[in-house]
This record gives structure tokens, C-alpha cells and sequence, in this order.
């Protein structure tokens, strides 16, 4: 689990890097295909922990609350990744 974990830390990292990469939404439909890409990865993870999820993680990640998630990775798990 502490891989998935892991795994979700950076996927949401890598969400972050899409949304700021300003070259990249000069081209929108590579932009926003990118953004997809990312979003579908961390569904596909979020998924993969739900029987073992802490509760307020889960109630971060159902609300797509991406950014509030990644810092509770951080604050929280940080000795796993």
C-alpha cells in the first residue's frame, strides 16, 4: 500500500506541474489531454486504496480536492515515501 501511496503523492505532484506548465496550455487539446491523462491515473489510484483509505484522505480525493489531498500525503505519510 505504502507504494500506491507513494504513487498517488506523485501523481498529484505531476497534476500540479501540468496545471502550472505554462507552454503547455498553448496548445489546448495537448494540454487538456494531458490534464485527463493525470486525472484517470489518480482515479486508477484512488481505487486501488479505497478499503484501506483514511477517511479524510477519501473525502479529499472524492471531492477532487487534489491539493488539500497532496498535503495530507505530506503531512501524513511522509515516512512511507
Amino acid at each position: 500500500m505504502q507504494s500506491t501511496v507513494a504513487d498517488l503523492a506523485q501523481a498529484l505532484r505531476e497534476r500540479l506541474a501540468v496545471i502550472r506548465d505554462e507552454e503547455s496550455r498553448r496548445d489546448q487539446a495537448k494540454h487538456i489531454a494531458r490534464l485527463r491523462a493525470v486525472s484517470e491515473k489518480i482515479d486508477r489510484l484512488q481505487e486501488s486504496l479505497t478499503s484501506s483509505i483514511d477517511a479524510r484522505l477519501k473525502h479529499y480525493l472524492d471531492r477532487k480536492s487534489y491539493d488539500k489531498a497532496l498535503e495530507y500525503l505530506e503531512r501524513n505519510c511522509s515516512g512511507g515515501m
